[in-house]
This record gives structure tokens, C-alpha cells and sequence, in this order.
């Protein structure tokens, strides 16, 4: 096969960091150098982490790739070095074709400038010419939809309109390779559908796609194959419904064992634990989910949080910010607690699992897959139901119905059914 059949094309590759232990903290110069006199010849223990090792695989033109596989198992670190955001440790990776990256929605946004400079200004760093930019601008804007606030400073935006017109921009991007991670799921349902469209329309060109998503319709829908990861290799890579299958059977993360450092986000602020105190709970018991969220710059002074709730199948049954409620925090100079409380939708019986995110104007902190949590077998009707009536649905609905006094009678009196045959029927 020549080379001018792929568009990429990964041999051992490998990226390793180095992690600190027993490091001891220190504010001010004078404690680092005091602590060196004290102690010349302490040194802290090192180890060497792999994030993803032995990577092999190649891609071909027009082939969308879904890149699935648990938290912390090497999926936006393979992205950074298909990207050159990074360099592999070890390894080589052959490109064939300018390559446009949606890692993390807004990287490149600066927030005292307008939209209209952003647009430039994130084109110009994802790969765009200022001709491509001006060439694309009114498409970008209008599948933005923020052209009334094109001139407004984007610290102003919304986290929707940040995120719609950061979307904007990467998609328009005229590249071969398209590298994005489930960056959306911050944005509404219908931006969902509209970016779900994009993709299509990116994958029909002929323009190839690496796609990192926990939404497995998305995965079934877009992708031609899948390459599934795990601690960092690759344990599958083919066939859509045996990659999707293979996924879904692999054990659900139960506690928060990811590293805050190595998730997606600015990390100005993270989530640093989460718990819930719904696990095997009937369908219409309260699902309570607790987090706590630590401030880790001072760039960021407070944030919102949106938890999304995912069935087995990965697809996102509801999706709650905080600020739609006005609920805002501001952790100061330490943490700050906080629960969400869902009393609705009664959820079906079966395995769930939780996504959490911070936000401000852009994402702070991505924590996919955070928890999980099962609800148990029964249904809380009086009168009892079985799984033929309700199994097909995602949600268990909480209804009430009841008769409207004196209505049938006046139905029956208007309506009145006679044979055919009858003398009064011809």
C-alpha cells in the first residue's frame, strides 16, 4: 500500500512524564534554597508514568476513526501527539495532509477580545490563513449563531456561545485530518445535533476523522472503525459493533481514581473528589451526586458544574448545569463542597454512569465517566408492570391519569352504534 493511500500512519509510538514523589512544597525562593543547605542531598523520587505505549495502527483518507475507551486510558494524549501538540517519547508518526485539532473547546481564546478577533485569532493557531478565515467567516458565525454579539468581548459570552463559536471555527477548518474530543457535551441538545450534522458532512467530503467520544450512538453513527484503549495500548481496533461491544462490557469505573492533572481543561480549577449516595436505589429514590471542587489558580475566580447521566449504552439520558439555576461557586483560596439532587427522570433499572464538568467561559475541568451508580430491578407503580411495558424507554415516567367526571356519559350519548343491517342505519 503507498503512502499516498493513508493519512496517517503511527509505529510504536509512546509518550512517558515524570512524576514527582515525596516532593516537598515550598512558597519563596529562600524556602527552596533553605531547604537545599539544610538537605543537599535529598532528591525527591521520580517515576516514569506512560501514557500511552506501543501504538500502532494506520489510518486511510476519508476514514473516520472512533477512539473510545475508560478515563485515563491515553485517549487525549494520543490525540496531542497525532495533533504535534507533543512529541512522542518513543515511536514515529507519519502524516499525509494538514492536521486541525478540537481538543479543548476555546484553547487559543483570549477573553478581552471580541468574537470577531477570536475568530481570527483561533483560526490563525488552529492552521487557518487570514484568506481561509475571511473566507469562512460568515459560515462560522452563522453556525455559531452569535452574530449579534460578534463585537462583545468573549469574557462576556455565555459558556453555550463560547463553546458554539469555538466549535464553529475547528469545523470549519479545511484540513485532511480532523482530530476532535468529546468536547460538546457542555452544549445543548440541539448544538449537539447541529455539530453531529457537521461531522457528517466532514466525514462525506472525503476528510479524515479521529473521534473521541463516550456517546456510543455518536461512535455506531460516524464511524467507519474503532480503536479502543486501555492503560495506555491498544486492546482493539476493527469492526464498530464488536469495538463498541468490547467498551461497554469492560467494568465501570466506581471512584474517582483519575488524576485531576492529566484530564482535559485549563485546570484552573478541578474536581479533586466525587461520590454519590444513589447507588442501587430504587427508580423514583433522589440521585444525589457530591463533589468537591478545589481552585488551583487565580485566574478563575468561580464556575458552574454540569453533570451529565449516562445508561450503558453511553448515551446521555439528562444533562443539568448549575447555572441554570443560578447556582454558582466560588471555592476562595481553598475548596468548596456541593451535591446535585435529581428527583427527575425515574430512571430505568440498570447500570449509570456520571460525567461532571466545571465551567466558566471555557472548561476547567472534563471529569468523563466520574461515577457510577445502579438503579435496582422494580418499577413504582401500584398496580404493577412488567418489563415488556416499560423496557423500551430510557426513562420511567412519574404520570398520573384519571377520568374527567361526566364526560364519558355526554361521549356515550352523542355516539350511538348500530348494525348495519339495522332499519336506522339506512
Amino acid at each position: 500500500m503507498s503512502s499516498s493511500d493513508l493519512a496517517l500512519s503511527v509505529r510504536g509510538a509512546g509518550k512517558a512524564y515524570t512524576i514527582v514523589h515525596n516532593a516537598t512544597d515550598h512558597v519563596t525562593m529562600a524556602e527552596v534554597v533553605l531547604e537545599r543547605l539544610k538537605h543537599p542531598l535529598r532528591r525527591a523520587d521520580r517515576e516514569k508514568f506512560w501514557a500511552v505505549r506501543n501504538i500502532e495502527f494506520d489510518l486511510h483518507h476519508g476514514e473516520v476513526l472512533g477512539l473510545v475507551g475508560r478515563n485515563g486510558a491515553g485517549k487525549s494524549t494520543l490525540l496531542k501527539l497525532l495533533g504535534r501538540i507533543t512529541a512522542p517519547t518513543e515511536g514515529e508518526i507519519k502524516l499525509w495532509g494538514r492536521v486541525g485539532s478540537l481538543l479543548e473547546v476555546g484553547t487559543g481564546f483570549h477573553p478581552e477580545l471580541t468574537g470577531r478577533e477570536n475568530v481570527f485569532l483561533n483560526g490563525s493557531i488552529l492552521g487557518m490563513t487570514t484568506k481561509e478565515i475571511r473566507a469562512q467567516f460568515d459560515a462560522i458565525v452563522d453556525f455559531a449563531g452569535v452574530a449579534k454579539f460578534l463585537d462583545t468581548p468573549v469574557k462576556r459570552y455565555s459558556s453555550g456561545m463560547y463553546v458554539r463559536l469555538a466549535f464553529a471555527v475547528a469545523a470549519h477548518l479545511e484540513t485532511e485530518i480532523l482530530l476532535v474530543d468529546e468536547v460538546l457535551s457542555v452544549g445543548d441538545a440541539d448544538f449537539q445535533k447541529k455539530c453531529l450534522g457537521k461531522m457528517r458532512d466532514v466525514a462525506t467530503t472525503g476528510r479524515t476523522v479521529i473521534l473521541v467520544s463516550h456517546q456510543m450512538d455518536n461512535v455506531r453513527a460516524l464511524c467507519d472503525r474503532v480503536l479502543l484503549l486501555d492503560h495506555g495500548g491498544v486492546e482493539f481496533i476493527g469492526n464498530v459493533r464488536e469495538g463498541v461491544n468490547r467498551y461497554l462490557e469492560r467494568p465501570t469505573i466506581q471512584t474517582t481514581a483519575a488524576d485531576p492533572a492529566l484530564r482535559p481543561g485549563s485546570g484552573e480549577m478541578r474536581i479533586t473528589n466525587a461520590w454519590v449516595d444513589c447507588d442501587n436505589s430504587a427508580a423514583e429514590e433522589p440521585k444525589v451526586i457530591r463533589f468537591t471542587i478545589e481552585r488551583r489558580s487565580e485566574l478563575a475566580e468561580r464556575c458552574f458544574i454540569a453533570v451529565t447521566i449516562n445508561d450503558s449504552e453511553g448515551r446521555a439520558i439528562a444533562h443539568c448545569d448549575s447555572n441554570m439555576v443560578g447556582a454558582w461557586f466560588t471555592p476562595g483560596d481553598g475548596s468548596v463542597d456541593g451535591e446535585f439532587k435529581l428527583t427527575s427522570p425515574w430512571l430505568q433499572p440498570g447500570d449509570y454512569s456520571v460525567d461532571l464538568f466545571l465551567c466558566n467561559a471555557g472548561v476547567l475541568d472534563a471529569f468523563e465517566r466520574a461515577l457510577s451508580f445502579t438503579v435496582r430491578p422494580g418499577y413504582p407503580y401500584r398496580g404493577g408492570a412488567s418489563d415488556a411495558l416499560v423496557q423500551r424507554d430510557l426513562v420511567v415516567p412519574d404520570f398520573d391519569v384519571r377520568a374527567i367526571p361526566g364526560s364519558i356519559a355526554r361521549a356515550s350519548s352523542e355516539i350511538v352504534m348500530r348494525a348495519p343491517d339495522s332499519p336506522e342505519a339506512s
